[in-house]
């Protein structure tokens, strides 16, 4: 494997900035964890309902912008309360966003909309050494989720954490494709989305030091991707990842690093031969079809099995059914912790979702 290289600049200082994270398995120091509260079923909108399984999209037209069921969000709050309780039990440091509700619509110029939830802040922002980045996001419900997390990063920047936000979007229907249809097997891939103005998620971006690997998605367009690029000049190095998923969408359960050249990625969408010329040093671990979990109208597809989140470079927090996978990372020479995670999947995610880092310990290295 390429050796690695530090950046020597990023040097320890008296007072260390709060914010220092710059790939997906440095040992894990501080987290933001999203919050349940307040959660409303996705207004219904051209964005989101390509955007989860077929299953579930029948179901979305019917309830879409009304609350969650009592019965489900009290299960998914008891995962997410033990989710918490094995991130302090493993020396993580939890932070948790302030509590908005999804049923107050606000208007902009052009549209108006009601909310959707806090649950997931892996979406809307990115953490790159001592910078947090806010993300245009393309869904409308989640124009202003940011404000959530406004606390937090006030008292970030006041301890010298840099705080960036990409230009935010105008979401006119102008952006979007109302007569789009997913792609039959064998069609070349097409997106909600167009090129009208940047939009990205922060979870279409993974990080592997100097390098970031993307997947276009209906989320993610080119303008967005290039707005990244410049902004990050010529210190970071953005690859992409061709994703094969007729409805892509966020590239955590599509190619996930988990240590200096060891990554995991979804034979379904993946093809190793047309990875990035970076990776071509990298070992490709392929994990087994996901165990199958019935009863949960999941707004992920069955892949969110690989959503796992590393605390370093051998601890792995796993849904706990997926006793395929827990059996294939410990044949990898990992440590999977396991966690019940399944009806937190309604609310958008899984573990790498539903979590910011903040804080790991490391500095900026070249893996590639």
């Amino acid at each position: 494997m390429t050796e690695l290289m530090t950046d020597s600049t990023e040097s320890t200082t008296a007072t260390p900035c709060p914010v220092n994270s710059y790939n997906e398995w440095d040992p894990l120091e501080e987290v933001i964890v999203g919050h349940l509260e307040g959660a409303i079923i996705p207004p219904y909108h051209v964005t989101v309902t390509y955007n989860i399984p077929p299953s579930t999209a029948r179901l979305y037209r019917i309830f879409a912008g009304q609350k969650y069921p009592g019965f489900l969000l009290k299960k998914a709050q008891r995962e997410l309360d033990e989710f918490i309780h094995i991130l302090e039990s493993e020396g993580v440091v939890v932070r948790r966003p302030e509590v908005i509700k999804g049923t107050k619509r606000y208007k902009a110029l052009d549209w108006s909309s009601k909310g959707f939830c806090t649950a997931c802040p892996r979406d809307g922002f990115m953490v790159l050494g001592d910078e947090i980045i806010e993300t245009p996001m393309a869904w409308r419900c989640r124009y202003f989720e940011t404000h959530a997390y406004r606390p937090l990063f006030k008292e970030y920047f006041a301890q010298g954490a840099r705080w960036t936000s990409a230009p935010k979007p105008e979401l006119t229907d102008d952006l979007f494709d109302y007569s789009f249809k997913p792609p039959a097997k064998g069609e070349p891939i097409r997106y909600v989305i167009n090129e009208f103005e940047p939009v990205f998620d922060a979870a279409d971006f993974v990080r592997c030091g100097r390098d970031l690997f993307v997947t276009q998605s209906n989320v993610t367009n080119q303008a967005g991707i290039t707005w990244l690029r410049r902004h990050l000049g010529d210190r970071y190095q953005i690859h992409e990842i061709n994703s094969s998923c007729p409805t892509p969408m966020h590239i955590d359960s599509t190619f996930i690093p988990l240590a200096p050249g060891k990554a995991l990625i979804n034979p379904e969408y993946i093809d190793v031969d047309k990875l990035p010329k970076a990776l071509k040093s990298w070992d490709m671990l392929v994990p087994p079809e996901p165990d199958p979990i019935k009863g949960v109208p999941s707004m992920c597809s069955k892949w969110i099995s690989l959503n796992v989140l590393m605390l370093d470079e051998k601890r792995v927090i796993v849904e706990e059914d997926q006793t395929s996978l827990i059996a294939a990372f410990k044949d990898w020479g990992f440590e999977p912790i396991k966690c019940p995670f399944i009806n937190f999947a309604p609310f958008g995610g899984s573990f790498h979702c539903a979590t910011l880092d903040i804080r790991r310990r490391g500095t900026l290295q070249s893996y590639c």
